[in-house]
C-alpha cells in the first residue's frame, strides 16, 4: 500500500423488501432521497460533520431505469449542504458497484488530492413487478444474451452454473450444502435488525430450504431460497487517510485499516470459461492474497458475494479454503458456520442481510469493520488473534467485475 487507508464510520439502513414486517408492496414506500440521506448523514455525524469530506463515492447499479434518475453525483449537497461544490463521482459496475467505490475511494486517497472520502452506495428496487425487474437486472450481464436466457434471466445463469456442478461433483451432497448456506444466512441475518430476513421465524430452515428445484415454477436446478433478495437500502462507510484521522478526531481503535486490494475483469460478452469455477473471483483474490503478503488460513472471517447459494460455495473454492468439488463438504461441516472454522456472511449475506444492488459491496466492508473492531453487536464472532484478517469479495454479474479487499484492525 502506498499509504494507511483506514475505514470507519460505517452505517447500513435497513434493508427493505419482501420479509420485512413493515414492507406492502401495495403502499407507497420511500424512495431513493430517503436512503441516501439515512446513511450519508448518519455516517457523517459519526466523524464530526460533512465539513470534513473532501470528496465523495457514490455506488449505484440502475436507478436511471429502476427510478427514473442519473447524474447521481449531484445527491452528495443534498446529503448535507456543506458538501455543495465538494468533488462527487458515480461509480457502477453491476452488484460489483460498492466494490468499485471503495477501490475508487482509496485510490483517490492515494493521489493526495483527499483525506476523507464518503463512500455510499444503494439501490431502490421494488419498483417495477419482478417480470420488469428482470429485463432491469439482465443489463448487468451482456444483452446479446439476454433473449437466449431464461425470463430470470440471472437466477438461469447460477441455475446453469449449478447445474454444471452437480454433474460434476454430485447434486445431493451439493444440493445439501446449499441448503445448510440458506440455514446459515438466515440464522445470522435474525441477529442484525437491519436484515432483511430479521424477522424470519421459520422453525425448520431447513425443510424450508430442502424442496425441490422446479423448472416449471422457476429455474432447474435453484429454487428461490438459493437466490439474493431484490431490496431497497444504502450503506455507507468513510474512508481516510491518518491525516484524515486526525481532522475528524477519530482514534484509530475505531477503525480497520485496508492491507490490500484487487480487482479483476472477464469479457462480459462471453459464458464463463469453466461454470463449476468462479475463475475471476479466484483471480482477484490471489491477486489480493498477494498485495497482503498473507495467506488464506491468515483470514478471520469473509464476507463473500451470494447472490446465489451456489456462489458462495464455488467461492469457498475459488479463495482456496477447499479444493474444487469440496466446498459443500466445507460448507456442511460446519466450517463456514458463524463459530466456525471461518464465519462467512455474518449478518446474513446478500441471501439473508439484503441485496441492494449499489450498496451491497460498502454493506460488506461496514461488517467487516464492525466485526473487527467489535462493534457489531448481536451479530459479533469471536476474532482468532491468529486470524485476525477480514476479506470482502463483491461481485457484478456473472462473475465478470469483482473487487477483493482485505482489511485488518488498526494498531
Amino acid at each position: 500500500m502506498k499509504k494507511k487507508i483506514y475505514l470507519t464510520a460505517g452505517y447500513n439502513t435497513i434493508s427493505m423488501g419482501t420479509g420485512r414486517k413493515e414492507f406492502n408492496p401495495k403502499y407507497s414506500r420511500p424512495g431513493i432521497e430517503h436512503y441516501i440521506k439515512e446513511a450519508g448523514q448518519s455516517t457523517i455525524k459519526m466523524i464530526n460533520g460533512a465539513e470534513n469530506i473532501d470528496e465523495i463515492v457514490i455506488s449505484n447499479f440502475a436507478s436511471s431505469l429502476y427510478n427514473n434518475q442519473g447524474n447521481l453525483p449531484g445527491y452528495a449537497p443534498f446529503i448535507d449542504e456543506k458538501l455543495k461544490y465538494k468533488p462527487s463521482t458515480r461509480v457502477e459496475g453491476a452488484c460489483g458497484s460498492g466494490g468499485l467505490a471503495l477501490a475508487t475511494a482509496i485510490k483517490f486517497l492515494f493521489s493526495g488530492e483527499s483525506e476523507v472520502i464518503l463512500a455510499l452506495g444503494f439501490e431502490v428496487q421494488n419498483t417495477m413487478k419482478a417480470v420488469y425487474g428482470a429485463d432491469v437486472l439482465a443489463t448487468a450481464g451482456w444483452w446479446g444474451h439476454r433473449k437466449e436466457g431464461h425470463a430470470h434471466f440471472f437466477p438461469g445463469q447460477f441455475s446453469d452454473r449449478a447445474g454444471a456442478y452437480y454433474e460434476k461433483y454430485g447434486k445431493e451432497i451439493t444440493r445439501k450444502a446449499m441448503v445448510k448456506w440458506y440455514q446459515n444466512a438466515i440464522e445470522n441475518a435474525r441477529l442484525d435488525s437491519t436484515a432483511q430476513e430479521f424477522h424470519n421465524s421459520d422453525t425448520d430452515l431447513e425443510k424450508t430450504a430442502s424442496i425441490e428445484p422446479n423448472k416449471k415454477n422457476f429455474v432447474e436446478h435453484l429454487t428461490v431460497f438459493d437466490c439474493s433478495k431484490v431490496s431497497d437500502g444504502a450503506s455507507a462507510i468513510a474512508l481516510m487517510t491518518e491525516e484524515g484521522l486526525k481532522r475528524c478526531n477519530i482514534p484509530k481503535s475505531d477503525t480497520i485499516e485496508v492491507v490490500s486490494f484487487a480487482q479483476a475483469e472477464d469479457n462480459i460478452t462471453t459464458k464463463p470459461e469453466d461454470p463449476t469455477k468462479l475463475l475471476t473471483t479466484q483471480k482477484a483474490v490471489q491477486k489480493a492474497l498477494l498485495k497482503a503478503g498473507i495467506s488464506k488460513d491468515e483470514i478471520g472471517t469473509v464476507e463473500a458475494h451470494d447472490c446465489f447459494s451456489i456462489a458462495g460455495i464455488m467461492a469457498i473454492e475459488a479463495i482456496g479454503f477447499a479444493e474444487f468439488g469440496k466446498g459443500p463438504e466445507f460448507v456442511i461441516s460446519g466450517k463456514t458456520s458463524r463459530d466456525g472454522q471461518v464465519p462467512f456472511n455474518t449478518t446474513g449475506g446478500l441471501i439473508g442481510w439484503g441485496h441492494p444492488v449499489g450498496a451491497t459491496g460498502i454493506h460488506q466492508a461496514v461488517t467487516i469493520w464492525q466485526q473487527l473492531t467489535g462493534n457489531a453487536g448481536n451479530s459479533q464472532i469471536k476474532i482468532n488473534q491468529n486470524k485476525p484478517y477480514g476479506m470482502t469479495i463483491n461481485m457484478g454479474g456473472d462473475d465478470k467485475t469483482v473487487t477483493c479487499i482485505i482489511y485488518k484492525k488498526s494498531e
